[in-house]
């Protein structure tokens, strides 16, 4: 299966690309999109861009404020707060 054959990859076959990364997808569905990105290399480079994104983003949402930055937040919160009288 080429992208010719499929229609417009940059449309359409990216949307089941993103489907197939949220498992969102009948195993027929699964197995079709995983042929198809055996035989395509610009979907194939979206797909591993979309994982390298996610990745990204799932690392970036485990990390955490360093306790001191958040203590120093905290401290000028109520800072402000006593100085505008709330």
């Amino acid at each position: 299966m080429d992208c010719n054959s499929l229609g417009d990859c940059s449309d359409a076959r990216i949307v089941r690309i993103y489907e197939y990364l949220d498992g969102a997808l009948t195993l027929a569905d699964l197995k079709e999109v995983k042929a198809h990105l055996e035989h395509c290399p610009e979907c194939t480079e979206q797909y591993d861009l979309e994982c390298i994104i996610r990745s990204v983003v799932r690392r970036s949402c485990q990390e955490q404020a360093p306790q001191q930055l958040k203590a120093n937040i905290i401290t000028r919160i109520s800072q402000i707060r006593i100085e505008s009288g709330h």
